[in-house]
């Protein structure tokens, strides 16, 4: 059997895949119980016009989606707030934006690329070392602040109202989440693509809700459904000869399922 950590592909991938796979629950867990979740789709398709602007510029496309993912999650959450436009309306309002600006960067740019449709799908070949680094520096970024913020994420995500008058700055903590969302969805784009974002931030939660625990046993239990789905989907592809993301992906849903099933059974 061939050696598949022989190439230097597969071991950037597997590298990203990993640091994806543990960011993507830990700031998915808090969309989810916040019921967030279309979040994910919403800046999947902001970060779309962003990877549009840094391939007609000639700009590292990573960077420009990270960018414009940030700019436009601290939109959203400032129309949101502003209670003249509701949550999904502003979130409506992004999705079908961002996506016509990208359409059109597309026509600018004559039409679909190679490159592009890897940050549509995902491509675990196209990940660069400059990737790996950015990846590395943003996502350790991303962790620290989850971390640094996490009383106060919980402590907003159950009781907002009761961590406001317990002056708790609960609109710069609800900044905060949203652009770290938009930071985790930008940098998952290489392993899984702009489709299937939301399904790496969402479903590993959703499985670890089906065990009834604590918050903490959750979000590990979340992880490590993330992890081993990254790692085996990435090495599947390789043996299967089938893409990387559609691979995670549906080891995610089969394992949901099972969860959902085997504890429907109970």
């Amino acid at each position: 059997m061939i050696n598949l950590f022989q190439y230097a592909f597969i071991v950037r991938g597997m590298e990203v895949g990993l640091m994806i796979g543990a960011i993507a629950p830990l700031v998915g867990v808090f969309l989810v119980l916040r019921r967030y979740s279309l979040i994910a789709d919403t800046l999947a398709h902001v970060s779309l016009a962003g990877v549009a602007i840094g391939l007609l510029l000639g700009w590292n496309p990573l960077a420009t989606a990270a960018g414009v993912a940030v700019i436009s999650s601290i939109g959203i959450e400032r129309l949101r707030l502003s209670q003249k436009v509701y949550g999904d309306t502003a979130l409506s309002i992004f999705l079908s934006g961002s996506l016509a600006v990208a359409l059109i960067l597309i026509s600018v740019a004559h039409g679909f690329s190679v490159d592009l449709l890897s940050y549509l799908f995902g491509s675990i070949v196209t990940v660069k070392t400059s990737d790996v680094l950015l990846i590395s520096i943003l996502g350790a970024a991303v962790a620290l602040a989850v971390i640094l913020l996490f009383k106060e994420l919980v402590f907003i995500t159950f009781d907002e109202e009761t961590a406001r008058v317990s002056g708790i700055p609960t609109r710069a903590i609800n900044i905060a989440l949203i652009v770290l969302a938009a930071l985790t969805v930008a940098l998952a784009i290489p392993i899984v693509g702009v489709l299937l974002i939301s399904a790496l931030m969402v479903i590993p939660v959703v499985t670890a809700q089906q065990m009834h625990k604590g918050f903490l046993p959750t979000i590990i239990i979340a992880e490590l459904v993330s992890l081993i789905a990254v790692a085996l989907g990435i090495i599947g592809s390789f043996y299967l000869n089938i893409p990387a993301s559609g691979a995670i992906v549906a080891i995610l849903v089969i394992v949901f399922l099972a969860v959902f099933g085997y504890k429907n059974i109970e």
